[in-house]
């Protein structure tokens, strides 16, 4: 069986330099027919001499074991798929989902037993939004590593912010829908805006310069970046890494509000406040202002009737102190008093007065008694005390003739001289 080289395009792609087609081999005859395995080998032979190629397509079905990974490449455009395989190795680096669309180098084989085809990939590279997703995801993970999207790094919004910084494009429906919202809720706000590009290569670098340019102005309470929804590459800018690194670094508190809900750059990772839309961060970044004046009120009314209640249950208490006897009549509990004082006063006086005379009385009875056992009273009765220098002279023996003695009477002292013992 030999093969002839082929001119101009097969379907679905070039052709490579020689192949050999069912023109070139198809001897068969009713005498002479081919068998199935035969078919099969011719089928596995031409497919093999196509090498490696390129191919572009959507992974579906993809499950992974013992560190393959085995799915289906779909065709972006048609209802055509083909069975793959994939190294562990050939993945490195590659966050391979189901839908992801991919450019895959491999070499087709064909299974002769289960006349199937399929594809073994030795290198996949994801195409177009897929490369794009793969790039951001790889910037989100080391922007988070860094704790750029940490929640303790988030800076409250002021309540009711004075003035309110506002980045968007020139005359953009983002912009009406802030300044709008914000005004109707909180007619007080007022806008500092800061027109940049939205899309493209220069925006990210204008975005930049106004969140410095407004970050530095003391008087900005509040920055609001803000655009419509967009395709993923119009909204490249706002997952900038440049861009990211300024709000991060940025003391005013920033608010994200880029695209619409299925919308999620980077930029809203990193911000204080990730709004849904423009008009979602028109309504959250000023407080209603019907809805604080109805809550002042009802605040207001209740205040009132606590105090009223409270000034109605002073007043009974009041009532019920001043009934009572002692506040009805202030006087009536100092006259008891003093009527409690004089009976207790003569009491007194009575008790001291018996004190005293029980007192004196028995006073009166131990001088009788201590006078009766005096030596005075001895004296009064003629007796007298005789000393000899000063010691009592008791026996005649203590004194010899020509002492010199002292002598105690009723009336007084005098002095004597022993003249002897008397016979």
């Amino acid at each position: 069986m030999g093969a002839r080289r082929a001119s101009g395009r097969a379907a679905g792609g070039p052709r490579p330099a020689r192949w050999v087609t069912i023109e070139t081999v198809n001897n068969s005859s009713p005498d002479a027919p081919w068998s199935v395995s035969h078919i099969s080998d011719l089928v596995r032979g031409y497919i093999g001499k196509l090498g490696a190629v390129w191919l572009e397509g959507q992974v579906v079905q993809i499950n992974r074991r013992a560190g393959i990974a085995f799915g289906v490449l779909r065709d972006i455009s048609e209802n055509v798929s083909v069975d793959i395989s994939i190294p562990t190795a050939a993945m490195v680096g590659l966050e391979l989902r189901e839908g992801s669309r991919v450019v895959v180098n491999g070499k087709f084989e064909f299974w002769t037993k289960q006349g199937r085809l399929s594809l073994k990939i030795r290198e996949v590279r994801l195409a177009g939004e897929g490369q794009l997703l793969a790039q951001l995801e790889q910037l989100k993970r080391k922007l988070a590593t860094e704790g750029l999207f940490a929640a303790a790094v988030k800076r409250p919004l002021p309540f009711a912010p004075k003035l309110i910084g506002l980045i968007c494009g020139r005359d953009s429906k983002a912009e009406h829908d802030v300044v709008e919202v914000a005004s109707r809720r909180w007619p007080p706000a007022r806008f500092v805006i800061r027109n940049t590009a939205v899309q493209g290569p220069a925006a990210a670098g204008q975005v930049i310069a106004a969140v410095s340019e407004l970050d530095a102005d003391p008087s900005v309470d509040v920055i609001v970046i803000a655009r419509g929804g967009g395709s993923l590459e119009d909204l490249l800018p706002f997952s900038d890494e440049a861009l990211i690194r300024a709000v991060a670094q940025a003391t005013t508190p920033v608010v994200s509000a880029i695209g619409h809900e299925p919308d999620s750059p980077i930029l809203d990772l990193v911000a204080d406040l990730r709004a849904a839309t423009p008009t979602d961060a028109g309504k959250r970044i000023v407080p209603d202002f019907a809805d604080e004046l109805a809550l002042v009120n009802t605040c207001s009314a209740r205040l009132t009737r606590t105090i009223t209640a409270r000034l109605a249950r002073e007043q009974e208490s009041l009532a019920v102190f001043r009934s009572r006897p002692a506040l009805k009549d202030p006087h009536w509990i100092v006259a008891n008093r003093a009527a409690e004082v004089a009976t207790l006063l003569n009491d007194a006086r009575r008790g001291i007065g018996q004190r005293l005379t029980t007192a004196g009385a028995a006073l009166r009875t131990l001088t009788g008694q201590l006078t009766a056992l005096s030596p005075q009273a001895t004296l009064d009765r003629g007796y007298a005390l005789v000393t000899k220098d000063g010691a009592l002279i008791t026996d005649p023996g203590q004194a010899r003739e020509g002492d010199r003695l002292r002598v105690r009477v009723a009336g007084g002292a005098f002095g004597a001289e022993a003249l002897g013992l008397d016979s």
